[in-house]
């Protein structure tokens, strides 16, 4: 051992041995176990550091790659499990200060140089010592280390960050960070803190955090940059700064510097030396040097921020407001915005004025949240310091506009919530640079600009000072300005925020504000209106204002005072007289062309004060009887001016003439408040007449038609702008879509008033700006406003849009028109063929058709044939060749217009509607498709022509299409252009869109045929014909002849099959019902045979006997159980046969055979089937139906036993999903009843002894989870099956063997870790069922409390919230059902109950209670389980005389638990509601045992429940006892 250790000692230190050799040996002597050396660690690593420590000495020569390894081995040792163990295990290893030294100047060198020589290893080690306790006490006991440590590491990661390993570096800083803290906090001088910090690690930490917050990391170092351990450092920083530069023992330095206050106190001698702290910070802050230029102003800015809300933290309590202040304008003055008085800097770029602002908001915002400015307190004992420095701040922002920034709105708002004083001088301004001229067009911005308009003009409604504040708005608008450069006065965001504070005002002040436009307007700006282009833009501005003022007013009603109305009466005649007159009358005589923008405007507010003034002149006649308007009454209007609104008075019908020529020159404002003139003249006459007369009535259609007529250019052209909904925004580009948006709105009052002419014209319009595609509709929805889409697409779905017949038909004819255009361009060569044979496609005159008068349809008496000629010529187009081709972009776009016709409401279309969209449906249908139209897409057109087709069919309408067409002429004309179309399709026969493509045909035949059944259309001719239609395909003698058929003729059979199987499944149950003595049950008998034979004849050629598919088709089982179901029938057929009919000699193998190889196939299959959900179903549909027909069943093999076992098979597969399993539930119950009814008592019994095989606790110890989960499915179906007799006696004999099983399987699910919820769940189930149906056969009350047992296992605790609710809702039917239906176990079994329903109890209330992080998402399902918990206490209440000596314990359970949180109010309220139903139950003793006895937190609780249960439930309930018999 001697001579080993030696040898090491010796060959370490040797000159001879190389330092490769060295190193190799350190790192064998480290890691072997064979290498005995004493204090080994110690001795390696200080190999180790001596050779770095006389490399960097210069003592040593060294390689680089040598010095590297020897710093990678002092970091392997560091990191070492091994030295952690010893370490852990109270052994001392020394590390020495000279190994800290060159650590440090390593981590100095770096951040001096950049060089990165050996940084990461350093680094490394440096993370290593830190990390460790025991390690780095070399750091804590020598704190200068650790300073000079944190700032060189600091500054490396400020100024080293292109290749830096940044997320090493920060790790260690938040290492050192944290051990600098600790040492902080113990630090007693605060001095020494306060020198350490100012120092040497001001300037690094801040420069860092600004790049923390700001994201100016490089790209190399943001790919590595943690959040989490971003926010931390953060984090620390700041703790740091507030630790050592506002240090609670460093009040009185600030006191002394701040506020020239001379400390007495002998004990702060010590401090004497630190007379400015806040100069050497902001010394040590503004200095230059420390960070690069372009940051410089950055770091400062966001560093001032920090520095004040940390100062206000440290020092901000009563009696110190003025300090807090004090420091205010000290850090203020650290921003360049400070200087710009002083024009010491030059104009600051836009991202300076950002970073500027952002850091006065912050100021700002933390003198406002800690309310340091208190206003008497600062003009009575300050001299208004604050005052005039935050007055000197807004003017300083006022003159220095910063518009686009939404950081100098949020300033401005701050100082109006300190006090509205501080900008009172400078009103004027900041109107006009926050408001009036201000030109915003980002949405934060704006969102900011409405923040600061909403507060200005809150403040000056308090202070009922609106009018002085309009005063100013008045006064910056007609400043003299560029008017045309100015954004509208009253825009989206500043036109809301005016309403909703208009709204609020009192009338007084309303009426002040109204009378001070009035006057602006005349004294201002109607003198100098023709000389001065700007005034008719300022006129508009106004006009917009006194808009928004009178019709955001509140309205004059019968509980207004007379004085008030008498004012307002006044005001509105005044405005009439002297405004909306004087400014019509300039509309008389224009001036020439080169005053067209003057006209323009002028117009545009004559119109909107005259549509103004009579809309609330209405208002205020309709509200107030005291009002008396100035028009009169309207009814002596002559009916030659009735073409002119005449709402207004003292303008002649003449003179309204040229009026209405000056402003058509115009799409603005002027015509849009034109049309709103004419829709008030309509509103007005029809609430004024009681009848219309013709007269009256064909004023109001003139006045609808010249309100359409207005617009109609306008529309006319593509306008994608939108509109925000404001009068004062509506412009030309704007004009459509509010033109349009006025239409609309107001449909329901004209569109019983146009003319047929102009509804069409809407529906054109309709249609045209409808969004077709999906690319338009998501463009439409990004709009932040009006759009003639969005406007469109909301009539469509109106549902008042079906009630406007006139429009909806129009709309309609429209799109029917468009799509038959599209059709005849698929047939360019044959339009003489089409209009001959396919009429309605050419049908022009929608007049005709409006009134009812189409040429296909003549209303007569019920027994009217149709001719027939219809359907002959659509038979003789699709038998030969359709004229009609389609190719893929025909195709696309009818089925754009499709969808939109699909919304619409079909089944209530006018007679002639119905049937020319019936025809012209059918005629898309039956069209041939290009080869330049792939099959998915020929699939989805033909499935929506057969949707929309089938809505006809079921419309209240329908009769009248079987009057010109036979329904089996619609079968034959369908069918025939089916089996044409499969030919071309490209698909496979088990493709979901062609599997789904056949459900819609077979649903639209099946409807086709109730139909026939339904109205009775002469039913026995009809299928007469469908059935020598089906027989008649050539495919059927193929069938026969059993050719090898393709791909193509596969899908013909299978289409095929689905009219076959519907006539089967529609005329079976039609001859069950129908009476034997009528004659034509007989021949409907005889024709479904004839279906029946075809349908098996290409079932067997589908399905031929010994094959074996894969998956059976679904169509092909539904299609062999309707068969069945048929031949079942049979037995009702008038000539009373009772047998499955025999086939012919020369077919296929007959039906009995048929129906036993499908049963045998399905039974193979079904656990194969369980995953697809209608195949599954259609399978047990089979079984079902096979078990109803004993002469079926082989003679070897018990029916029931094979298909249990089949049925097992499925239950038993592990591969099924626990989802489908649930999913398949119904589908099993409807089989199990025939089988259970036909199951003789062997059959029970192996049915039993297979159950509790399943639930043998030995299955849940070999986790075979599936066998359990069967065994308990198989009893839950059993349960719901109806038993009688001596199976109804052995499954209650096996009961308490069951329940007893259920206990152990439930204990043992519950154990596992990961809890199987299916079994669980499944296993409540089936015990609530047992409960239920048991009542009477449990005798022995044990087995009814082993559900007690199985409740109390169920860990609710670990249940994810998603399936908490599933969980709950069975635990609650247990309970529901032992209490209901066992009362006699109650009586002894209450404490048990109790407890089971107190962890339902508590479930809820330790996850209904309110969280500090985290979302509401799991709110709604404990909801619903308080509202179960609820319910119980509802039950228990009910149960009274059991309950009433418990009621008290179950009171201190609920208070004692509901004190420990704090719950969501909703569940909350659930909960006390069912408490206070057992309260009802306590009697006075048990509430005086209750205070009594609780605790004294609990019994806070108890009192306030008492209470409130006084209050709100009990006095109700004596309430209702009052009035109850």
């Amino acid at each position: 051992m001697a001579a080993v250790y030696s040898g090491i000692s010796f060959k370490l230190k040797s000159k001879t041995t190389s330092w490769e050799d060295k190193l190799k040996l350190a790192h064998f002597a480290w890691i072997s176990h064979q290498c005995f050396l004493p204090n080994k660690e110690q001795v390696l690593l200080d190999w180790a550091r001596q050779s770095l420590v006389a490399f960097y000495k210069k003592k040593l020569e060294l390689k680089e790659d040598i010095v590297e390894r020897l710093w990678i081995y002092i970091d392997s040792i560091l990191h070492s499990r091994k030295l952690q163990n010893l370490l852990r295990n109270g052994k001392t290893v020394n590390l020495q200060i000279s190994l800290v030294k060159i650590i440090n100047e390593r981590v100095t060198e770096f951040s001096h140089s950049g060089s990165q020589r050996n940084i990461c290893a350093v680094l490394s080690c440096c993370q290593g010592i830190l990390s460790v306790p025991a390690l780095a006490v070399i750091y804590t006991a020598k704190q200068e280390l650790l300073v000079a440590l944190l700032s060189q590491l600091c500054w490396s990661a400020c100024r080293q960050l292109e290749g830096a390993p940044a997320a090493q570096l920060l790790e260690v800083i938040h290492l050192a960070l944290g051990h600098y803290l600790l040492i902080q906090q113990q630090q007693v001088n605060p001095r020494r803190a306060f020198g350490d910090v100012t120092g040497h690690l001001f300037q690094p930490c801040l420069v860092l955090r600004n790049l923390l917050s700001g994201g100016t990391w490089t790209q190399a170092g943001q790919a590595q940059l943690r959040q989490g351990l971003s926010r931390d450092i953060k984090n620390q920083l700041e703790t740091m700064l507030r630790g050592g530069i506002f240090r609670p023992e460093l009040l009185s330095s600030y006191k002394e510097e701040l506020l020239d206050q001379q400390q007495e106190d002998t004990r702060m001698g010590a401090m004497k030396n630190l007379l400015a702290p806040m100069d050497t910070m902001i010394a040590k802050l503004v200095s230059a040097g420390y960070c690069a230029p372009s940051l410089h102003a950055t770091v400062v800015a966001n560093s001032v921020a920090l520095l004040y809300k940390l100062f206000i933290d440290s020092y901000s309590k009563e009696g110190n407001q003025l300090l807090c202040f004090q420091a205010l304008p000290r850090l203020f003055g650290c921003l360049r915005i400070s200087r710009l008085q002083e024009e010491q800097v030059e104009a600051l770029s836009a991202s300076d004025w950002t970073t500027e602002l952002l850091a006065v908001e912050q100021l700002l915002s933390a003198v406002a949240s800690s309310s340091i400015y208190n206003i008497a307190a600062d003009r009575i004992r300050h001299g208004e310091a604050q005052f005039r420095f935050y007055r000197r701040l807004a003017e300083l922002l006022i003159n220095h506009s910063q518009a686009p920034v939404p950081a100098w709105f949020r300033c401005l708002k701050i100082l109006i919530n300190l006090n509205h004083l501080i900008l009172e001088p400078y009103l004027d301004d900041l109107l006009a640079s926050a408001w009036i001229d201000a030109e915003v067009t980002d949405f934060r911005t704006k969102k900011a600009q409405e923040a600061l308009i909403h507060t200005l003009f809150q403040t000056y409604a308090k202070l009922r000072q609106v009018p002085r504040l309009f005063e100013e708005v008045l006064g910056v608008i007609c400043r003299p300005a560029a008017e045309v450069m100015r954004q509208p006065v009253l825009a989206s965001g500043p036109s809301t925020v005016l309403s909703a504070c208009l709204l609020e005002l009192p009338l007084s002040q309303i009426l002040d504000t109204w009378s001070l436009v009035l006057e602006k307007i005349q004294s201002s700006v109607l003198p100098y209106l023709w000389s001065d282009a700007d005034m008719a833009l300022k006129l508009v501005s106004l006009s917009s204002l006194l808009h928004c003022i009178m019709f955001n007013m509140m309205s004059l009603d019968s509980s207004t005072p007379l004085p008030f109305i008498r004012r307002t009466q006044c005001i509105m005649e005044r405005m009439l007289r002297e405004l909306v007159q004087p400014l019509l009358a300039l509309l008389l005589d224009p001036l020439g062309p080169e005053a067209e923008l003057c006209l323009q405007k002028v117009s545009d507010s004559a119109l909107l004060l005259s549509h103004t003034w009579v809309q609330v002149d209405t208002m205020f006649s309709l509200n107030c009887s005291q009002y008396h308007s100035v028009c009169g009454s309207w009814a002596g209007v002559a009916p030659e001016d009735s073409s002119f609104p005449s709402l207004l008075p003292g303008v002649e019908a003449r003179h309204w003439k040229k009026i209405e020529m000056c402003i058509a020159q115009f799409n603005s404002l002027g015509r849009y408040c034109l049309e709103q003139l004419y829709l008030q003249k309509i509103k007005k006459t029809l609430m004024q007449t009681g009848f219309l007369s013709e007269e009256a009535l064909q004023t109001v259609r003139c006045d609808a038609a010249c309100i359409i007529g207005s617009g109609r250019e306008s529309l006319n052209q593509r306008v994608t702008a939108f509109w925000d909904g404001h009068v004062g925004t509506v412009n030309a580009s704007t004009y459509p879509v509010a033109h349009w948006h006025l239409i609309v709105s107001n449909l329901t009052i004209l569109v019983s008033y146009l003319c047929p002419d102009d509804v069409r014209y809407l529906a054109g319009v309709l249609l045209r700006t409808l969004p077709m595609s999906k690319a338009q509709e998501g463009s439409v929805g990004e709009e932040l406003g009006v759009t003639l889409g969005n406007v469109s697409r909301a009539v469509l779905h109106s549902p008042l849009f079906v009630e406007m017949q006139p429009l909806h038909s129009a709309f309609l004819m429209c799109m029917t028109g468009r799509c038959s255009s599209v059709l005849c361009s698929g047939a360019p060569n044959d339009q003489g063929l089409l209009s001959q044979k396919l009429p309605w496609l050419f049908e022009k005159d929608h007049t005709a058709v409006a009134h009812g008068e189409n040429r296909f349809v003549k209303v007569g008496p019920e027994g009217v044939e149709p001719s027939g000629e219809i359907a002959q010529n659509l038979l003789c187009l699709v038998r030969s060749d359709f004229p009609i081709q389609l190719e893929e972009g025909q195709v696309e776009s009818i089925l754009g217009l499709l969808e939109v016709i699909s919304t619409l409401q079909l089944d209530g279309l006018l007679p002639p509607h119905h049937v020319h969209c019936f025809l012209l449906f059918l005629s898309m249908a039956v069209s041939k498709l290009g080869h330049s139209c792939p099959s998915p897409l020929a699939l989805k057109f033909l499935m929506t022509c057969y949707r929309l087709l089938g809505h006809l069919q079921r419309g209240r309408s329908a009769r009248l299409v079987f009057r010109i067409v036979y329904a089996s002429d619609i079968f034959e004309i369908v069918l025939t252009s089916l089996f044409k179309a499969s030919g071309s399709l490209l698909t496979e026969t088990d493709d979901p869109s062609w599997l789904e493509f056949l459900q819609v045909i077979g649903t639209f035949l099946e409807e086709l045929m109730q139909m026939l059944v339904q109205m009775k259309l002469s039913v026995v001719l009809n299928f007469r014909k469908i059935t020598a239609c089906l027989s008649s395909y050539k495919l059927y003698t193929e069938v026969a002849s059993g050719k090898q058929l393709e791909n193509q003729k596969a899908l013909s059979r299978q289409l095929l099959l689905v009219p076959l199987t519907k006539l089967c499944q529609v005329l079976g149950p039609y001859v069950k019902e129908s009476r034997p003595s009528q004659e034509a049950p007989a021949v409907l008998c005889e024709l479904l045979q004839r279906a029946m034979q075809h349908t098996g004849a290409v079932v067997q050629l589908c399905f031929p006997p010994g094959t074996q598919a894969q998956r059976f088709p679904v169509d092909l089982v539904t299609a062999v159980s309707v068969l069945l179901e048929a031949d079942l029938s049979q037995q009702h057929c008038p000539d009373g046969r009772a047998e499955i009919s025999q086939e012919a000699d020369d077919m296929p193998p007959s039906r009995a055979a048929l129906y036993q190889g499908v049963y045998v196939q399905v039974l193979s299959q079904l656990p194969a089937l369980a995953g697809h959900g209608q195949s599954f179903q259609a399978a047990l549909q089979f079984l079902t139906l096979f078990f109803l027909a004993p002469e079926l069943h082989p003679q070897k093999n018990s029916v029931f036993i094979s298909v249990f076992q089949s049925v097992g098979k499925v239950l038993a597969d592990p591969a099924i999903p626990a989802q489908v399993m649930q999913d398949i539930e119904p589908h099993l119950r409807s089989l199990f009843t025939p089988m259970l009814e036909a199951a003789t008592m062997e059959d029970f019994r192996l049915l039993m002894w297979h159950i509790l095989q399943g639930l043998d606790i030995s299955n849940m110890w070999k986790a075979d989870l599936q066998a359990v989960l069967s065994a308990v499915t198989l009893l839950k179906l059993l349960l719901t099956c109806p038993l009688s007799g001596e199976k109804a006696s052995l499954l209650w004999l096996a009961c308490p063997q069951i329940v007893t099983a259920l206990t152990l399987q439930n204990r043992e699910a519950c154990q596992e870790q990961s809890m199987s919820l299916t079994v669980v769940e499944s296993i409540l189930d089936v015990l609530a069922a047992l409960l239920r149906q048991g009542e009477e056969a449990i005798g022995n009350p044990h087995h009814v409390s082993l559900a007690f047992s199985v409740l109390l296992t169920v860990p609710l605790q670990h249940v994810k919230p998603a399936e908490r609710g599933s969980v709950f809702l069975r635990m609650h039917n247990v309970l529901f059902s032992i209490l209901q239906c066992h009362p006699k176990v109650m009586l002894k079994a209450i404490p048990s109950f109790l407890n089971s329903f107190n962890r339902l109890l508590f479930s809820v209330m330790h996850e209904g209670r309110q969280k500090d992080k985290g979302s509401t998402d799991d709110l709604p399902v404990i909801l619903e389980c308080a509202r179960l918990v609820e319910r119980m206490y509802s039950h228990i209440a009910a149960r009274a005389e059991d309950f009433t000596v418990f009621s008290p314990f179950m009171v201190a359970q609920y208070v004692s638990e509901v004190q420990k949180v704090t719950l969501y109010p909703a569940v909350k309220s659930l909960l006390q509601e069912g408490i206070y139903l057992i309260l009802d139950l306590c009697i006075e003793p048990d509430v005086q045992f209750l205070r009594a006895s609780l605790q004294p937190g609990a019994r806070d609780v108890f009192k306030e429940l008492y209470n409130d249960y006084l209050k709100y439930h009990k006095a109700k309930h004596e309430g209702e006892k009052r009035y109850a018999v």
